[in-house]
């Protein structure tokens, strides 16, 4: 299977567009390869089906430069840090192989966001023990640089901002394939937050505010839960 540098996880499509769409244009047009893993159909949203949004992620995937994507088809609305799940998403984090992996951050709107944290976090360390699953056919492997993301919204600081102020357009032209679940109007389905153009304008308004806040156009947080070593001081030669 092919493996790639950077791993980015959602709990359900468009979740990883959202969370750090222009990070990962960025990152693809630096020559990095990166791959997306959706763990459910996102099933249980009020618009759309599972083969809508299906299609939907293929083409924001290819939008953006995706190497790869695959579903874990873990259950919309169902996920839980269990032995059963983690052993679902183990084989496919090996296949990827990611050096880098981004995974949902805790306290987020959505309960599955939260979930997806820690599920992501205790499946990537049991991925790389060699005695777990010894006959599969895949090795063990462990992303050893982790960074997180969340959908809506940043009720706490983010310890990194990454400018993404020349991707943002790739961003949001990603974000419109899913034309069952934002903003719309010739979509005919149940409304929601998501699909009001409050929400469209909040994408904008919060990289832009991110941007703002490093002094860029626009920026997109990140979060770590283990301090970062350094050698020097980064970006000083903007100062």
């Amino acid at each position: 299977m092919t493996t790639v540098d950077i791993l980015v996880v959602g709990a359900h499509p468009d979740d990883a567009e959202v969370g750090v769409g222009g990070l990962i244009h960025k990152m693809v047009s630096q020559g990095y390869s990166v791959g997306i893993l959706d763990l459910t159909e996102g099933e249980l949203a009020s618009r759309g089906s599972p083969g809508e949004r299906a299609e939907e992620a293929k083409v924001a995937a290819k939008i953006l430069g995706v190497k790869r994507r695959e579903c874990a088809k873990l259950k919309d609305g169902k996920l839980a840090n269990t032995s059963e799940q983690q052993k679902k998403l183990i084989p496919l984090l090996r296949s990827f192989r990611p050096k880098v992996l981004i995974a949902p951050m805790s306290d987020d709107r959505h309960p599955d966001h939260g979930v997806a944290h820690e599920l992501v976090r205790d499946a990537n360390y049991f991925a790389g023990l060699a005695h777990l699953d010894p006959d599969a056919q895949r090795e063990p492997h462990r992303a050893m640089r982790r960074y997180f993301y969340r959908v809506y919204g940043d009720p706490t600081i983010p310890q990194l901002v990454m400018d993404i102020s020349e991707h943002m357009e790739a961003k949001l032209e990603a974000l419109q394939q899913y034309k069952s679940q934002f903003y719309n109007p010739e979509y005919e389905g149940y409304p929601t937050y998501v699909s009001s153009p409050q929400f469209w304008d909040f994408v904008r308004t919060r990289a832009a505010y991110w941007g703002h806040r490093i002094g860029v156009q626009y920026g997109e947080p990140l979060y770590t839960t283990h301090p970062l070593g350094i050698d020097t001081l980064p970006n000083l030669e903007m100062v």
